[in-house]
């Protein structure tokens, strides 16, 4: 009995930690990574405005080439749109909001079971080239999920990383 009142006080103890701490938590996040591409905007445009673009570059493809891909809306520009199915990427669609050509695409991103997040990858001059950021930001309101917020910088922090230099890579060599 003793050792039961033990366990239960202490699954108690980490529960009220975990949603104590939650409740200290933003439901906020923002994710934004840069990077120096030695090519113009147009180059790097190319491959932003649409999901064939898309899937050239992104890692989430790369990681999952079987992943199945259905695009709607007009073929790239505002209104372009995806979405996929995959086991190991999770299911989602991401629509292009509003695209500014050789400057911005922006997107709305829903990944199956969380709220939608609103993203851009922006184009500025740069000495050597073109600086290219990818940003991303969104809201967890449930209490658990605001966890997920806490480390989001360094779980999707990483794939923007890999997805950057993939452009990097495509744009300076076509």
């Amino acid at each position: 009995m003793r050792l039961l009142t033990m366990v239960l006080s202490v699954t108690t103890a980490l529960v009220g930690v975990v949603l104590g701490g939650a409740l200290m938590l933003s439901p906020d996040y923002a994710v934004s990574r840069s990077v120096v591409i030695q090519a113009p905007a147009g180059a790097i445009y190319q491959h932003l405005d649409s999901s064939p673009g898309w899937a050239r570059w992104g890692v989430w493809y790369r990681n999952d080439p079987q992943m199945k891909v259905t695009n709607s809306g007009p073929a790239k520009g505002a209104g372009a749109a995806w979405s996929w199915l995959s086991a190991s990427q999770g299911n989602g669609k991401m629509k292009l909001t509003a695209v500014e050509p050789e400057r911005k695409v922006a997107y709305e991103l829903q990944i199956e079971s969380f709220a939608p997040s609103a993203g851009a990858l922006t184009l500025e001059p740069a000495e050597g080239g073109t600086r290219v950021t990818w940003s991303m930001e969104g809201r967890m309101d449930n209490l658990i999920s605001r966890w997920l917020a806490f480390f989001m910088d360094r779980m999707v922090g990483p794939d923007f990383e890999a997805g950057l230099a993939n452009l990097k890579q495509l744009s300076e060599n076509p």
